[in-house]
């Protein structure tokens, strides 16, 4: 039994060593947490227990991008559909943000990861907001892992907000229509400083973009996984990033 145990971690090692040497790693992840619910309710647990259990798998994992070169790493936290769960379950996520930064803000200083929130701030908690506008203060001078977290997120709520911001402009002379286009678009996007997603994850078994980053991903390249997210793991994350490595990126050419 040892010795398997030892053989399977020489074989994780090594897929990890490869992965890091690799020129190909990409700039950009983005990942859909998926399955909290049900990792708890298969272990008869209330499912604010997933979400906890969840939030150790975010650690492991931006740890795991961060050692191998990822420059920017995008969670889908909690969606503008998410208001919709029972009310318990909506309080303990967003104080999720709070308990999360608190025991791990320091570590993310010291790796030199810089946080931002990506999503509408109008109908979050003050303490929900305040949390995550701290910790952006503290690491905006970071140069590392930039991790956003997509808090309160809709893309068709962003692209709706897009549009309503270029249509003001173009009501106020400050653009022409014929000056929209793709990159005028993108500049006004929650994410409008981000490179596009080389890679979205998504956990659980469900295999669908449920409405995050409807824009953001048209070209990027797409990895589903049955596994529930909190026991997903670095090696899940070096096996997605190996298969990513091995895929043809033609972006509509031959």
């Amino acid at each position: 039994m040892l010795e398997q145990l030892t053989q399977m971690f020489t074989r994780k090692s090594k897929q990890a060593a490869a992965i890091e040497a690799s020129s190909d790693i990409p700039v950009h992840v983005a990942v859909i947490m998926d399955g909290n619910g049900r990792w708890a309710k298969m272990r008869n647990l209330p499912r604010i227990a997933g979400h906890r259990a969840g939030m150790k798998a975010v650690k492991e994992i931006v740890k795991a991008a961060d050692a191998i070169g990822v420059k920017y790493m995008t969670m889908y936290a909690f969606s503008t559909e998410n208001w919709k769960r029972p009310q318990e379950e909506v309080d303990f996520l967003m104080k999720l943000p709070q308990e999360f930064l608190s025991t791990e803000l320091d570590e993310l200083i010291e790796r030199n990861v810089c946080l931002k929130m990506l999503g509408s701030k109008d109908e979050l908690p003050s303490h929900t907001l305040e949390a995550l506008e701290i910790a952006e203060e503290k690491t905006k001078g970071n140069t590392g892992l930039q991790l956003n977290f997509a808090l309160n997120y809709g893309s068709r709520k962003e692209m709706i907000h897009a549009m309503q911001e270029l249509a003001r402009k173009v009501q106020a002379g400050e653009l022409q229509p014929e000056e929209i286009d793709e990159a005028a678009v993108a500049r006004h996007l929650y994410t409008r400083d981000i490179p596009e997603p080389d890679l979205m994850i998504r956990t659980s078994g469900e295999i669908r973009l449920s409405n995050f980053m409807l824009w953001q991903l048209a070209y990027t390249e797409l990895w589903f996984t049955d596994v529930l997210w909190p026991d997903f793991t670095k090696e899940h994350f070096y096996q997605a990033i190996a298969e990513y490595q091995g895929r043809g990126r033609r972006y509509g050419a031959v």
